[in-house]
Formats: C-alpha cells, structure tokens, sequence
C-alpha cells in the first residue's frame, strides 16, 4: 500500500528507485517505450521471479504502468514526472546510461503492417504527430481516441468517409503499442482507413510474403506534406 503522508511517501520512493536493479529498470524505460518483464529482469540483472516482484513494487508506488496487449505484458513509466525525476537524479549522480538497442530487423522496424494498419517507426511517427498537432484527442484511459474539428478536416482530405469509418463494429482509434518501438502507433477502424488510402495512393507498398512496407517517392512527400512525418523506405522506389 502507497504510504499516506508526504514524507512517507518520499521515502518509499526514494528506496524503490534507490534499489539497484529497480532503478537499472526505471532508467531503461526513460525513453518512453515499453518493456517486458524478462527485458527488464535482464536490464536489472535478476531472475524473472524477481523482478516480477521488483515491478509489482514500482506499480504500487505509481513509477511504472502495466499494458496488456493480447497475450503480451509490458511496462512504461507512469508518466513524465516520473522521467523528470529520474533526469534530476541523473544530473545529481553525473555519467551516463547506454540505450537498450533493439534487433528487430531495420526493414521490419521503418514500416511495417500491424493487422490492417501502419506500424514500425512510421506509425508511431504519424501517431505522435496527430496527437501533437490537435487532430486527436484522448477520450479514456483506455487511450481511446477521438478526432478534432482540425483532425475531422485532415482526415476528410485525404478521402477517408468518416461516417462509415465510425459505424464499424471496432475501436475507433486508439494507441496500439507498437513491438520494435515500444510507443504507441494508431490503431482502430480510422489507423485502417489511413492505411487503406496509403495503399489506395500508392505511397506505400506491401512486400510478398511479409509485413514490410515500402514507402515510395510520393508516399515520403506526402506523409512529409499533410502530416509533417519524415518517413524513410528500406528500398529505393
């Protein structure tokens, strides 16, 4: 149980990070993506058994948040207060942390299918982008979406029906966590229709026999133009 009073608070957080391994993980996910619990059992160096428990107490005090996708468990941190103290300790304790470098193949990793909608560095890209420029809005803790007068206009331009889009049997749009980036890319009855016009359009192309997407001339114009995502192709188009 999270103590009540300030100081006691301060102080149990201050033992969960000041744990060696507790904060070998809380630093591995300071980047914003998520993590498994055998990536951060290898990240602190302890059995999986371990830091089931190590991560149970982070969830206790509110430093991580757990998600659930499909059979998949992962952990982030709860949010960027959480990072800004870990950043001002950083500063305290001075040197510096290597990154968790993933090896998800680079083709895999730029773009790529997840279901019917983009994923790789692409997708979460577009997603980030739609949520800073004001075209989505959360709409539950569920990282549900819904779009803005602005995003009702973006959309709209680039042929997607709205109306049909929102009548199908499925979330509309929400952030799906994306596997080689560890963030959300879009996901949902909308992600489908983006993808759609994509392939509609031709700014993007599907590989034979595999998830990949190659993004085309046109496609990095036009994801550069509407959206402002510099989108990179594994291949020459």
């Amino acid at each position: 149980m999270v103590a009540s009073h300030p100081e006691s608070r301060v102080s149990s957080i201050a033992a969960a990070i000041g744990e060696p391994a507790r904060a070998r993980m809380l630093y591995s996910l300071i980047d914003g993506r998520a993590r498994t619990s055998t990536e951060l059992a290898a990240v602190g160096d302890v059995s999986p058994s371990t830091a089931s428990v190590h991560l149970q107490r982070l969830r206790n005090l509110r430093l991580v948040d757990l998600l659930v996708q499909g059979k998949h468990r992962y952990y982030r941190l709860a949010g960027p207060d959480v990072a800004d103290a870990l950043e001002a300790l950083s500063v305290l304790a001075g040197g510096s942390r290597e990154p968790l470098v993933t090896t998800t193949p680079r083709d895999l990793r730029a773009a790529r299918t997840c279901y019917d909608h983009i994923a790789g560095a692409l997708g979460v890209a577009l997603h980030d982008r739609l949520v800073s420029t004001g075209c989505l809005t959360v709409t539950s803790e569920k990282d549900d979406y819904d779009l803005t007068t602005r995003g009702v206009r973006t959309l709209t331009a680039l042929g997607i029906d709205l109306d049909a889009t929102r009548s199908m049997r499925r979330r509309f749009a929400f952030g799906c966590l994306d596997w080689s980036e560890r963030r959300p890319h879009l996901g949902g009855a909308l992600a489908a229709a983006v993808l759609g016009v994509a392939l509609k359009k031709r700014w993007v192309t599907k590989e034979l026999d595999s998830r990949v997407l190659n993004v085309t001339r046109d496609g990095r114009r036009e994801f550069k133009t509407r959206f402002g995502v510099e989108a990179a192709s594994p291949q020459a188009s």
